[in-house]
C-alpha cells in the first residue's frame, strides 16, 4: 500500500479535488475546511500557506499543530483499504483525510463527520 509519491505531493494540488467532491454534493469550501481542521489542527491562516507554499503532504501532516485525538474513531474503507487497518502513520492520516471528505460527500451531518 505505500504510495510514497502521494507523499511528495503538494497539497496545493489535491486540495482543489476534495472542494470539487464536496461542492458537487451539495457541501462547501467551509465544511472541507471544517474537516481540515478538526483533523490537523491547522487554521484559516495556516491553511492558505500550506497551499499559497505547496507544502507536499508528508510536511503538512509533520507540522500540524495536533491530529485530533479521535482520529482512532474513524473507521471503514478508503481506496479499498481499511483505514484504521494501515499501519503507516502518514499514509493512515492521508486516509482519515480522504474518508472525512468521503463521508462529507455521501450527505454525512458534520456532528457524524467530526466525530462529536
Amino acid at each position: 500500500m505505500q504510495n510514497t509519491r502521494i507523499f511528495t505531493t503538494a497539497f496545493a494540488s489535491v486540495y482543489p479535488h476534495y472542494i470539487q467532491k464536496a461542492e458537487k454534493k451539495g457541501r462547501t469550501k467551509e465544511e472541507v475546511h471544517e474537516i481540515i481542521y478538526w483533523l490537523t489542527g491547522y487554521n484559516e491562516k495556516n491553511l492558505q500557506e500550506i497551499l499559497d507554499n505547496r507544502t507536499d503532504f508528508k510536511t503538512f501532516f509533520e507540522k500540524a499543530p495536533q491530529i485530533n485525538p479521535n482520529v482512532s474513531l474513524i473507521k471503514g474503507v478508503i481506496c479499498g483499504y481499511r483505514v484504521e487497518d494501515i499501519e503507516d502513520d502518514l499514509m493512515r492520516n492521508i486516509r482519515y483525510l480522504d474518508k472525512l471528505i468521503d463521508e462529507l460527500a455521501k450527505g454525512k451531518s458534520m456532528e457524524k463527520i467530526l466525530r462529536v
